[in-house]
């Protein structure tokens, strides 16, 4: 038998406030947008470019959406890890659409929030803080 890894590691800003819903069966689940960029110098001009990737993400276990809806909000830093799926649905002319969400379901699944950095203080580092790339 074959072995796989189906295993997603980000860390990311939040782009709006995550939405929180109840299921059916009464539980809550909580999804947002994640951005994660690349920035790179253009060999040619030099110039400094960025290209952004914008992540869907959906958190069906109870305590992490409970840390979501007290901890989380447009602009916040996160590190999260999940898994891919990839789900299909058509829409109201029967097109099939498609859309790809990194989960937050299972026993191994993880999300971190990091402290927010104030504008002014941005540039104050305390003494015991380890110089932290991100």
């Amino acid at each position: 038998m074959a072995v796989t890894l189906n295993e997603v590691k980000l860390i990311g800003n939040v782009g709006k406030d995550p939405d929180i819903r109840s299921m059916q069966d009464g539980k809550e689940v909580a999804s947002f947008t994640l951005a994660t960029s690349d920035v790179w110098k253009d060999k040619l001009t030099g110039e400094r470019k960025e290209r952004t990737e914008w992540h869907k993400v959906v958190v069906f276990i109870p305590h992490l959406v409970s840390v979501i809806k007290s901890h989380v909000k447009k602009g916040t830093r996160l590190y999260i890890a999940g898994s891919l799926q990839t789900r299909k649905w058509q829409d109201h002319s029967n097109v099939d659409k498609y859309i790809t969400e990194i989960l937050l379901q299972s026993h191994d699944s993880k999300l971190m929030v990091f402290p927010s950095i104030n504008k002014e203080d941005a540039n104050v580092k305390s003494e015991d803080e380890d110089d932290i790339p991100f």
